[in-house]
């Protein structure tokens, strides 16, 4: 019985010290969308908001800061855009499409895996993540590990759309 207590009270005391705080300006740089996953497919589809095809992405921990900048495809036509951020508790708010509660999951020196919470002009909510890297190709890890956060998330795995075989926006 003290076993059981005592696990129950350093569960406690892990979970209260809260997920370790990443610093995201290691992730600074060119990325690539290559996954995007999401509750109503109609926002990441072409024609959707954000049917974004990413270039660079700028965090800055100093002024707690992120700016974007990618492509959305309207009509096949790439159309440049850049939006920023301010940092929160735990995410970036990004006015874009709505609002945005922006986040990441996990990264590395090539992969990025991301979440975003959009509330758009009506009040709607669609969870969304992404998988973003460096060149054409992710380790399988990185894909293992989206595919866990999309589940995670209850967004249906048919909701995965890929990026990378699509991009013919301009290059940086």
């Amino acid at each position: 019985m003290k076993v059981l207590l005592f696990g129950l009270v350093l569960g406690l005391l892990a979970a209260s010290q809260g997920e370790a705080e990443i610093d995201a300006s290691q992730f600074t740089g060119r990325w690539l969308t290559h996954y995007i996953a999401a509750e109503n497919i109609d926002r990441i589809t072409e024609g959707g908001p954000f049917h974004i095809f990413t270039r660079y992405i700028e965090f800055d921990e100093e002024n707690g800061t992120v700016h974007l900048h990618f492509y959305i495809k309207k009509n096949g036509e790439c159309i440049e855009k850049y939006v920023s951020g301010i940092k929160k508790e735990t995410h970036y708010a990004v006015d874009y499409a709505g609002h945005n509660e922006f986040s990441i999951i996990n990264g590395g020196e090539n992969a990025l895996v991301t979440y975003n919470l959009n509330v758009d002009g009506h009040g709607k909510e669609t969870k969304m993540v992404g998988l973003f890297g460096k060149g054409d190709d992710v380790d399988s890890q990185w894909e293992e590990e989206f595919k866990n956060a999309v589940t995670e998330n209850g967004i249906p795995e048919e909701n995965i759309l890929n990026f990378i075989h699509n991009d013919n926006c301009p290059d940086e």
